[in-house]
Protein backbone atom coordinates (compact mmCIF):
# COMPACT_ATOMS: atom_id res chain seq x y z
CA UNK A 1 0.00 0.00 0.00
CA UNK A 2 1.44 3.39 -1.03
CA UNK A 3 2.31 5.84 1.68
CA UNK A 4 0.56 9.22 1.90
CA UNK A 5 2.73 12.33 1.85
CA UNK A 6 3.20 14.05 5.17
CA UNK A 7 1.86 17.58 5.64
CA UNK A 8 5.43 18.94 5.51
CA UNK A 9 5.98 17.35 2.11
CA UNK A 10 2.97 19.19 0.74
CA UNK A 11 5.39 22.14 0.34
CA UNK A 12 7.70 19.94 -1.71
CA UNK A 13 4.77 18.96 -3.93
CA UNK A 14 3.80 22.63 -4.29
CA UNK A 15 7.41 23.51 -5.17
CA UNK A 16 7.52 20.85 -7.90
CA UNK A 17 4.23 22.04 -9.39
CA UNK A 18 5.29 25.69 -9.41
CA UNK A 19 8.66 24.80 -10.97
CA UNK A 20 6.95 22.89 -13.79
CA UNK A 21 4.58 25.80 -14.40
CA UNK A 22 7.53 28.19 -14.73
CA UNK A 23 9.70 25.93 -16.88
CA UNK A 24 7.08 24.32 -19.12
CA UNK A 25 4.25 26.89 -19.12
CA UNK A 26 2.06 24.02 -17.91
CA UNK A 27 -1.47 24.58 -16.59
CA UNK A 28 -1.71 24.70 -12.80
CA UNK A 29 -5.05 22.87 -12.59
CA UNK A 30 -3.78 19.91 -14.65
CA UNK A 31 -0.53 19.68 -12.68
CA UNK A 32 -2.42 19.86 -9.40
CA UNK A 33 -4.76 17.05 -10.41
CA UNK A 34 -1.87 14.89 -11.63
CA UNK A 35 0.14 15.51 -8.45
CA UNK A 36 -2.78 14.74 -6.16
CA UNK A 37 -3.37 11.50 -8.05
CA UNK A 38 0.19 10.32 -8.73
CA UNK A 39 1.82 11.46 -5.49
CA UNK A 40 -1.06 10.06 -3.46
CA UNK A 41 -1.62 13.30 -1.55
CA UNK A 42 -3.78 12.72 1.54
CA UNK A 43 -7.26 14.20 1.09
CA UNK A 44 -6.81 16.29 4.24
CA UNK A 45 -3.78 17.99 2.60
CA UNK A 46 -5.38 18.72 -0.79
CA UNK A 47 -6.92 22.09 0.22
CA UNK A 48 -3.58 23.30 1.62
CA UNK A 49 -1.67 22.21 -1.49
CA UNK A 50 -4.23 23.89 -3.74
CA UNK A 51 -4.17 27.09 -1.67
CA UNK A 52 -0.37 27.32 -1.70
CA UNK A 53 -0.09 26.72 -5.46
CA UNK A 54 -2.84 29.09 -6.56
CA UNK A 55 -2.05 31.70 -3.91
CA UNK A 56 1.64 31.81 -4.76
CA UNK A 57 0.86 32.23 -8.47
CA UNK A 58 -1.83 34.83 -7.78
CA UNK A 59 0.39 37.04 -5.59
CA UNK A 60 3.83 36.35 -7.07
CA UNK A 61 4.55 39.95 -8.20
CA UNK A 62 3.62 41.37 -4.80
CA UNK A 63 5.66 38.66 -3.05
CA UNK A 64 8.68 39.45 -5.21
CA UNK A 65 8.35 43.12 -4.24
CA UNK A 66 8.64 42.03 -0.60
CA UNK A 67 11.51 39.62 -1.28
CA UNK A 68 13.55 42.25 -3.11
CA UNK A 69 13.58 44.30 0.09
CA UNK A 70 15.37 41.51 1.96
CA UNK A 71 17.49 39.76 -0.66
CA UNK A 72 21.00 41.13 -1.16
CA UNK A 73 21.17 39.27 -4.46
CA UNK A 74 18.84 40.23 -7.39
CA UNK A 75 15.99 37.69 -7.62
CA UNK A 76 16.78 37.12 -11.30
CA UNK A 77 20.13 35.62 -10.23
CA UNK A 78 18.61 33.25 -7.66
CA UNK A 79 18.06 29.62 -8.75
CA UNK A 80 14.45 29.06 -9.82
CA UNK A 81 13.73 26.44 -7.17
CA UNK A 82 15.09 28.68 -4.39
CA UNK A 83 13.15 31.71 -5.61
CA UNK A 84 9.91 29.71 -5.82
CA UNK A 85 10.51 28.13 -2.40
CA UNK A 86 10.85 31.64 -0.94
CA UNK A 87 7.71 32.76 -2.75
CA UNK A 88 5.52 29.92 -1.49
CA UNK A 89 6.82 30.32 2.06
CA UNK A 90 6.24 34.09 2.05
CA UNK A 91 2.71 33.42 0.77
CA UNK A 92 2.12 31.23 3.82
CA UNK A 93 3.62 33.79 6.21
CA UNK A 94 1.45 36.63 4.89
CA UNK A 95 -1.82 35.02 3.83
CA UNK A 96 -2.24 31.74 5.76
CA UNK A 97 -2.73 31.28 9.47
CA UNK A 98 -3.20 27.50 9.55
CA UNK A 99 0.54 26.83 9.90
CA UNK A 100 2.68 28.59 12.55
CA UNK A 101 5.26 30.94 11.01
CA UNK A 102 8.23 29.14 12.56
CA UNK A 103 7.02 25.79 11.17
CA UNK A 104 6.67 27.19 7.64
CA UNK A 105 10.21 28.63 7.81
CA UNK A 106 11.68 25.45 9.27
CA UNK A 107 10.14 23.39 6.46
CA UNK A 108 11.57 25.77 3.85
CA UNK A 109 15.03 25.47 5.45
CA UNK A 110 14.78 21.66 5.48
CA UNK A 111 13.80 21.61 1.79
CA UNK A 112 16.78 23.91 1.08
CA UNK A 113 19.13 21.48 2.86
CA UNK A 114 17.78 18.53 0.86
CA UNK A 115 17.94 20.25 -2.52
CA UNK A 116 20.94 22.55 -2.12
CA UNK A 117 23.94 23.25 0.06
CA UNK A 118 24.42 24.79 3.50
CA UNK A 119 24.82 28.31 2.12
CA UNK A 120 21.39 28.18 0.47
CA UNK A 121 19.65 26.90 3.59
CA UNK A 122 21.32 29.65 5.63
CA UNK A 123 20.27 32.32 3.13
CA UNK A 124 16.72 30.94 3.10
CA UNK A 125 16.57 31.01 6.88
CA UNK A 126 17.91 34.58 7.04
CA UNK A 127 15.61 36.08 4.41
CA UNK A 128 12.45 34.41 5.69
CA UNK A 129 13.12 35.35 9.31
CA UNK A 130 13.52 38.96 8.17
CA UNK A 131 9.79 38.85 7.41
CA UNK A 132 9.07 38.15 11.05
CA UNK A 133 11.35 40.89 12.35
CA UNK A 134 10.53 43.79 10.01
CA UNK A 135 7.35 45.46 8.72
CA UNK A 136 6.50 44.80 5.06
CA UNK A 137 7.64 47.43 2.53
CA UNK A 138 4.92 49.98 1.65
CA UNK A 139 3.44 50.16 -1.86
CA UNK A 140 3.56 53.95 -1.55
CA UNK A 141 7.31 53.72 -2.15
CA UNK A 142 6.48 53.02 -5.81
CA UNK A 143 5.90 56.38 -7.46
CA UNK A 144 4.55 55.27 -10.84
CA UNK A 145 0.78 54.61 -10.50
CA UNK A 146 0.58 51.72 -12.97
CA UNK A 147 3.63 50.03 -11.51
CA UNK A 148 2.24 50.47 -7.98
CA UNK A 149 -1.12 48.95 -8.97
CA UNK A 150 0.69 46.12 -10.77
CA UNK A 151 2.61 45.24 -7.59
CA UNK A 152 -0.30 45.70 -5.18
CA UNK A 153 -2.70 43.59 -7.27
CA UNK A 154 0.03 41.34 -8.67
CA UNK A 155 -0.71 41.83 -12.38
CA UNK A 156 1.61 42.41 -15.34
CA UNK A 157 1.91 46.10 -16.20
CA UNK A 158 1.12 45.61 -19.90
CA UNK A 159 -2.26 44.15 -18.98
CA UNK A 160 -3.20 47.00 -16.63
CA UNK A 161 -2.15 49.51 -19.29
CA UNK A 162 -4.44 47.82 -21.83
CA UNK A 163 -7.40 47.80 -19.45
CA UNK A 164 -6.77 51.44 -18.50
CA UNK A 165 -6.67 52.47 -22.15
CA UNK A 166 -9.79 50.49 -23.02
CA UNK A 167 -11.96 51.01 -19.93
CA UNK A 168 -10.32 53.76 -17.84
CA UNK A 169 -8.01 53.59 -14.83
CA UNK A 170 -10.83 53.09 -12.30
CA UNK A 171 -12.23 50.06 -14.12
CA UNK A 172 -8.75 48.59 -14.63
CA UNK A 173 -8.14 48.86 -10.89
CA UNK A 174 -11.49 47.27 -10.00
CA UNK A 175 -10.86 44.34 -12.38
CA UNK A 176 -7.40 43.75 -10.89
CA UNK A 177 -8.62 43.80 -7.28
CA UNK A 178 -11.63 41.60 -8.16
CA UNK A 179 -9.23 39.04 -9.66
CA UNK A 180 -7.69 38.58 -6.19
CA UNK A 181 -10.99 37.57 -4.59
CA UNK A 182 -12.25 34.00 -4.35
CA UNK A 183 -14.60 33.17 -7.23
CA UNK A 184 -18.24 32.25 -6.69
CA UNK A 185 -18.93 28.54 -7.18
CA UNK A 186 -22.15 28.00 -9.07
CA UNK A 187 -24.02 25.03 -10.50
CA UNK A 188 -26.64 24.73 -13.21
CA UNK A 189 -29.63 22.55 -12.39
CA UNK A 190 -30.68 20.06 -15.09
CA UNK A 191 -34.37 20.93 -14.90
CA UNK A 192 -35.24 18.12 -17.32
CA UNK A 193 -34.37 15.64 -14.61
CA UNK A 194 -35.04 17.33 -11.27
CA UNK A 195 -36.34 20.48 -9.61
CA UNK A 196 -34.11 23.16 -8.13
CA UNK A 197 -35.62 22.51 -4.69
CA UNK A 198 -34.74 18.79 -4.89
CA UNK A 199 -31.14 19.64 -5.79
CA UNK A 200 -30.87 22.12 -2.91
CA UNK A 201 -32.20 19.55 -0.46
CA UNK A 202 -29.82 16.88 -1.77
CA UNK A 203 -26.74 19.09 -1.56
CA UNK A 204 -27.66 20.39 1.90
CA UNK A 205 -28.07 16.82 3.15
CA UNK A 206 -24.44 16.23 2.11
CA UNK A 207 -23.29 19.25 4.12
CA UNK A 208 -22.96 21.87 1.37
CA UNK A 209 -24.18 25.43 1.82
CA UNK A 210 -26.52 26.33 -1.05
CA UNK A 211 -28.53 29.37 -2.04
CA UNK A 212 -30.47 30.50 -5.08
CA UNK A 213 -29.05 32.98 -7.56
CA UNK A 214 -30.94 36.26 -8.03
CA UNK A 215 -30.10 36.21 -11.75
CA UNK A 216 -30.38 32.91 -13.66
CA UNK A 217 -33.33 30.74 -12.65
CA UNK A 218 -31.54 27.39 -12.90
CA UNK A 219 -28.40 28.59 -11.09
CA UNK A 220 -27.42 27.85 -7.49
CA UNK A 221 -24.48 29.20 -5.50
CA UNK A 222 -22.59 26.60 -3.48
CA UNK A 223 -20.14 26.97 -0.59
CA UNK A 224 -18.16 24.35 1.29
CA UNK A 225 -17.70 20.87 -0.05
CA UNK A 226 -16.68 19.02 -3.22
CA UNK A 227 -19.43 19.13 -5.83
CA UNK A 228 -17.91 16.46 -8.08
CA UNK A 229 -18.45 13.81 -5.38
CA UNK A 230 -22.09 14.61 -4.65
CA UNK A 231 -25.09 12.47 -5.48
CA UNK A 232 -26.55 15.39 -7.46
CA UNK A 233 -23.50 15.52 -9.75
CA UNK A 234 -23.19 11.74 -10.17
CA UNK A 235 -26.89 11.49 -11.04
CA UNK A 236 -26.65 14.18 -13.72
CA UNK A 237 -28.82 16.65 -11.82
CA UNK A 238 -26.26 19.46 -11.89
CA UNK A 239 -23.33 20.79 -13.88
CA UNK A 240 -20.56 22.99 -12.50
CA UNK A 241 -20.66 26.20 -14.54
CA UNK A 242 -20.03 29.90 -14.02
CA UNK A 243 -23.21 31.96 -14.12
CA UNK A 244 -21.76 34.30 -16.75
CA UNK A 245 -21.39 31.26 -18.99
CA UNK A 246 -25.07 30.41 -18.40
CA UNK A 247 -26.08 33.83 -19.72
CA UNK A 248 -24.71 32.82 -23.13
CA UNK A 249 -27.49 30.27 -23.55
CA UNK A 250 -30.07 32.85 -22.47
CA UNK A 251 -28.70 35.16 -25.16
CA UNK A 252 -28.99 32.40 -27.77
CA UNK A 253 -32.53 31.49 -26.61
CA UNK A 254 -32.72 28.03 -28.28
CA UNK A 255 -36.19 26.58 -28.95
CA UNK A 256 -37.49 23.03 -29.03
CA UNK A 257 -37.05 21.27 -32.36
CA UNK A 258 -34.39 23.62 -33.68
CA UNK A 259 -31.01 22.69 -35.13
CA UNK A 260 -28.23 24.44 -33.19
CA UNK A 261 -24.50 24.62 -33.92
CA UNK A 262 -22.04 25.09 -31.06
CA UNK A 263 -18.94 25.80 -33.13
CA UNK A 264 -16.28 25.75 -30.38
CA UNK A 265 -17.99 23.53 -27.86
CA UNK A 266 -15.55 21.68 -25.59
CA UNK A 267 -15.81 20.78 -22.78
CA UNK A 268 -19.52 21.11 -23.56
CA UNK A 269 -21.10 23.11 -20.74
CA UNK A 270 -22.95 25.50 -23.02
CA UNK A 271 -24.03 22.70 -25.38
CA UNK A 272 -25.59 20.88 -22.44
CA UNK A 273 -27.34 24.03 -21.21
CA UNK A 274 -28.72 24.59 -24.73
CA UNK A 275 -30.03 21.02 -24.86
CA UNK A 276 -31.57 21.35 -21.39
CA UNK A 277 -33.33 24.56 -22.43
CA UNK A 278 -34.64 22.72 -25.53
CA UNK A 279 -35.95 19.98 -23.19
CA UNK A 280 -33.90 17.48 -25.19
CA UNK A 281 -35.99 18.01 -28.34
CA UNK A 282 -34.15 19.02 -31.53
CA UNK A 283 -30.45 18.80 -32.41
CA UNK A 284 -27.27 20.31 -30.97
CA UNK A 285 -24.12 19.80 -33.06
CA UNK A 286 -21.09 20.35 -30.80
CA UNK A 287 -17.80 20.88 -32.60
CA UNK A 288 -14.24 20.84 -31.33
CA UNK A 289 -10.93 20.47 -33.12
CA UNK A 290 -9.51 17.99 -30.58
CA UNK A 291 -10.83 14.43 -30.29
CA UNK A 292 -10.03 14.10 -26.57
CA UNK A 293 -12.13 17.20 -25.91
CA UNK A 294 -15.03 15.86 -27.96
CA UNK A 295 -14.94 12.84 -25.66
CA UNK A 296 -15.63 15.23 -22.76
CA UNK A 297 -18.72 16.42 -24.63
CA UNK A 298 -19.92 12.83 -25.08
CA UNK A 299 -19.27 12.07 -21.41
CA UNK A 300 -21.26 15.11 -20.27
CA UNK A 301 -24.19 14.30 -22.55
CA UNK A 302 -24.27 10.75 -21.21
CA UNK A 303 -24.16 11.85 -17.55
CA UNK A 304 -26.93 14.41 -18.08
CA UNK A 305 -28.99 12.05 -20.30
CA UNK A 306 -29.12 14.51 -23.20
CA UNK A 307 -29.54 12.51 -26.41
CA UNK A 308 -29.77 15.47 -28.81
CA UNK A 309 -26.14 16.57 -28.32
CA UNK A 310 -23.81 15.21 -31.02
CA UNK A 311 -20.09 15.86 -30.55
CA UNK A 312 -17.97 15.99 -33.70
CA UNK A 313 -14.26 16.47 -34.31
CA UNK A 314 -13.82 19.31 -36.81
CA UNK A 315 -12.26 22.73 -37.35
CA UNK A 316 -15.02 25.34 -37.15
CA UNK A 317 -13.33 27.18 -40.03
CA UNK A 318 -13.83 24.18 -42.32
CA UNK A 319 -17.47 23.35 -41.52
CA UNK A 320 -18.62 24.55 -44.96
CA UNK A 321 -17.12 21.29 -46.27
CA UNK A 322 -19.40 19.28 -43.98
CA UNK A 323 -22.68 21.22 -43.84
CA UNK A 324 -24.85 22.95 -46.41
CA UNK A 325 -25.49 26.67 -46.32
CA UNK A 326 -28.26 27.74 -43.94
CA UNK A 327 -28.29 24.41 -42.05
CA UNK A 328 -28.76 25.85 -38.56
CA UNK A 329 -31.44 27.93 -36.84
CA UNK A 330 -28.93 29.33 -34.34
CA UNK A 331 -25.16 29.27 -33.99
CA UNK A 332 -23.01 29.77 -30.92
CA UNK A 333 -19.38 30.83 -31.34
CA UNK A 334 -17.87 30.67 -27.86
CA UNK A 335 -14.52 31.53 -29.35
CA UNK A 336 -11.06 30.42 -28.22
CA UNK A 337 -9.72 33.43 -26.33
CA UNK A 338 -7.05 34.69 -23.94
CA UNK A 339 -9.21 33.75 -20.93
CA UNK A 340 -8.36 36.97 -19.12
CA UNK A 341 -11.84 37.04 -17.58
CA UNK A 342 -11.17 33.92 -15.48
CA UNK A 343 -7.96 34.99 -13.69
CA UNK A 344 -9.79 34.50 -10.37
CA UNK A 345 -9.90 30.78 -11.13
CA UNK A 346 -6.73 30.45 -13.23
CA UNK A 347 -4.19 32.98 -11.98
CA UNK A 348 -1.38 31.54 -14.12
CA UNK A 349 -3.12 33.02 -17.19
CA UNK A 350 -2.01 36.54 -16.32
CA UNK A 351 1.63 35.45 -16.36
CA UNK A 352 1.52 33.06 -19.34
CA UNK A 353 -0.41 35.29 -21.78
CA UNK A 354 1.33 37.97 -23.82
CA UNK A 355 -0.03 40.95 -25.75
CA UNK A 356 0.80 39.29 -29.06
CA UNK A 357 -1.46 36.35 -28.07
CA UNK A 358 -4.42 38.73 -28.09
CA UNK A 359 -3.63 39.92 -31.63
CA UNK A 360 -3.27 36.32 -32.86
CA UNK A 361 -6.48 35.16 -31.18
CA UNK A 362 -8.44 38.08 -32.56
CA UNK A 363 -7.60 36.95 -36.10
CA UNK A 364 -8.70 33.38 -35.32
CA UNK A 365 -11.95 34.64 -33.75
CA UNK A 366 -12.79 36.73 -36.82
CA UNK A 367 -12.06 33.82 -39.15
CA UNK A 368 -14.37 31.47 -37.21
CA UNK A 369 -17.31 33.91 -37.25
CA UNK A 370 -16.86 34.51 -40.99
CA UNK A 371 -16.60 30.75 -41.67
CA UNK A 372 -19.77 29.68 -39.83
CA UNK A 373 -21.95 32.64 -40.85
CA UNK A 374 -23.07 31.06 -44.18
CA UNK A 375 -24.36 28.04 -42.20
CA UNK A 376 -26.93 30.21 -40.38
CA UNK A 377 -30.48 30.35 -41.76
CA UNK A 378 -31.97 33.68 -42.78
CA UNK A 379 -33.66 35.19 -39.73
CA UNK A 380 -31.36 33.10 -37.51
CA UNK A 381 -29.25 34.28 -34.59
CA UNK A 382 -25.50 33.98 -34.01
CA UNK A 383 -24.19 34.51 -30.50
CA UNK A 384 -20.50 35.35 -30.14
CA UNK A 385 -19.02 35.07 -26.66
CA UNK A 386 -15.67 34.88 -24.89
CA UNK A 387 -14.43 34.57 -21.31
CA UNK A 388 -12.03 37.47 -21.68
CA UNK A 389 -11.90 41.18 -20.89
CA UNK A 390 -10.34 42.80 -23.95
CA UNK A 391 -11.96 44.89 -26.66
CA UNK A 392 -9.72 43.55 -29.41
CA UNK A 393 -11.16 40.06 -28.84
CA UNK A 394 -14.69 41.26 -28.14
CA UNK A 395 -16.26 44.53 -29.28
CA UNK A 396 -13.81 44.92 -32.17
CA UNK A 397 -14.49 41.43 -33.57
CA UNK A 398 -18.28 41.74 -33.68
CA UNK A 399 -18.52 45.40 -34.76
CA UNK A 400 -16.08 44.79 -37.63
CA UNK A 401 -18.08 41.73 -38.72
CA UNK A 402 -21.43 43.55 -38.69
CA UNK A 403 -19.99 46.54 -40.53
CA UNK A 404 -18.51 44.32 -43.26
CA UNK A 405 -21.57 42.06 -43.79
CA UNK A 406 -24.77 43.52 -45.23
CA UNK A 407 -26.79 40.52 -44.02
CA UNK A 408 -25.65 41.01 -40.41
CA UNK A 409 -27.36 43.25 -37.87
CA UNK A 410 -26.98 43.47 -34.10
CA UNK A 411 -29.89 41.92 -32.21
CA UNK A 412 -31.31 44.88 -30.30
CA UNK A 413 -33.50 42.52 -28.25
CA UNK A 414 -30.52 40.81 -26.63
CA UNK A 415 -30.91 42.53 -23.27
CA UNK A 416 -34.57 41.50 -23.01
CA UNK A 417 -33.36 37.90 -22.63
CA UNK A 418 -30.83 38.76 -19.91
CA UNK A 419 -31.87 39.03 -16.21
CA UNK A 420 -33.21 42.53 -15.62
CA UNK A 421 -30.78 43.45 -12.85
CA UNK A 422 -27.86 42.83 -15.21
CA UNK A 423 -29.55 44.24 -18.33
CA UNK A 424 -30.29 47.52 -16.57
CA UNK A 425 -26.53 48.02 -16.06
CA UNK A 426 -25.60 47.12 -19.65
CA UNK A 427 -27.64 49.46 -21.86
CA UNK A 428 -24.75 51.14 -23.64
CA UNK A 429 -24.74 48.77 -26.64
CA UNK A 430 -28.00 46.81 -27.05
CA UNK A 431 -26.37 44.14 -29.25
CA UNK A 432 -23.52 43.21 -26.92
CA UNK A 433 -22.23 43.65 -23.37
CA UNK A 434 -19.18 43.00 -21.21
CA UNK A 435 -19.36 41.44 -17.75
CA UNK A 436 -16.40 42.39 -15.57
CA UNK A 437 -15.04 40.27 -12.69
CA UNK A 438 -16.62 41.32 -9.41
CA UNK A 439 -19.73 42.92 -10.94
CA UNK A 440 -22.37 40.20 -10.65
CA UNK A 441 -20.45 37.32 -9.01
CA UNK A 442 -19.50 36.02 -12.47
CA UNK A 443 -16.25 35.64 -14.35
CA UNK A 444 -15.36 38.25 -16.95
CA UNK A 445 -17.54 37.47 -19.97
CA UNK A 446 -18.41 39.08 -23.30
CA UNK A 447 -21.73 38.24 -24.96
CA UNK A 448 -23.13 39.51 -28.26
CA UNK A 449 -25.98 38.55 -30.59
CA UNK A 450 -26.13 39.08 -34.36
CA UNK A 451 -29.15 38.42 -36.60
CA UNK A 452 -29.10 37.39 -40.27
CA UNK A 453 -31.53 39.58 -42.19
CA UNK A 454 -34.48 37.82 -43.81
Amino acid sequence: MSKKRSTGNVREAALEILLKIKKNQAYSNLLLNDTIKNENIASIDVPLLTEIVYGTIQYQKRIDFYLEAYSKKPLAKIDDWVHILWRLTVYQLIFLDRVPDHAAINEAVEISKKRGHKGISGMTNGILRSFLRHPLPEFSSIKNETERLAVETSHPEWLLKRWSKQYGAERASSIAFANLTHPTHSVRVNTNRVTKEEVMESLQEEGLEVKESPYVEECLYVKKGSLANTKAFENGWISIQDEGSMLVTLALDPQQGESILDACAAPGGKSMHIAERMQNIGEVVSIDIHSHKVKLIHDQAKRLELSIVHGEVADARQLHEKYDKESFDRILVDAPCSGLGVIQRKPDLKWSKKEEDIHRLSEIQQSIVEAVWPLLKKGGRLVYSTCTVDREENDDVVTAFVEENEEAIFDDQLLTRIPGIIASEKKENPGYFQLFPGEFRTDGFFISAILKRE
